[in-house]
Parts: C-alpha cells; structure tokens; sequence
C-alpha cells in the first residue's frame, strides 16, 4: 500500500513541477511552487522523513512563495510610482 502510495505522490508532484515550469505569470508560478511544496512535503512525509518534511512545510509551501509574491509586487508596483522615499524626475534625465 505505501508504494502505491509514493508513486501516486511521485507523478502528481512531476505534473505540478512540469506546470510550474511551463507557467508564465510569476504570481501564478508561486502558487504552483506552494502546491509543489505541499506535495513534497507529503511525499516525505510517506517517506518516513518527519523532519524534511517539516521544513519543506515550513520553506518550500511558505517562504519561498511568499518572497516570490512580495517581489512581484514590489516590481509592479515600482513600474507603477516611484519609490516613497524618492522624489519624482520632472523633465527628464539631467
């Protein structure tokens, strides 16, 4: 029953990591990199590895994801407005 198991976790962690690759958007690439997490996490989990798994929890479904998404707004937001403590060019470079 438990090898039934990891291959199950095993190819549905290789589709998620092969959507992850193929997705565009960095904002959707996080999420799928979260859902990746997750199922590594639970394949370490079936693994018998408690403390790999908690740590993928803990840095590849949390972390990670979440620095992805506070950049991605940070850079379109900075397209958007300058920066608060930067005052805004008028007329140009000098």
């Amino acid at each position: 029953m438990t090898e039934i198991l990891v291959m199950l976790v095993l190819v549905l962690v290789a589709v998620v990591a092969t959507v992850a690759v193929l997705t565009r958007d960095p904002a959707r690439q996080a999420i799928v990199l979260a859902v990746l997490g997750l199922l590594l996490a639970l394949l370490f989990t079936v693994l018998q590895a408690p403390d790999v798994a908690l740590s993928q929890l803990g840095v590849g479904t949390a972390v990670t994801p979440l620095l992805i998404m506070l950049t991605v707004r940070r850079v379109r937001r900075g397209k958007q407005e300058p920066d608060e403590g930067e005052p805004a060019k008028a007329g140009g470079d000098r």
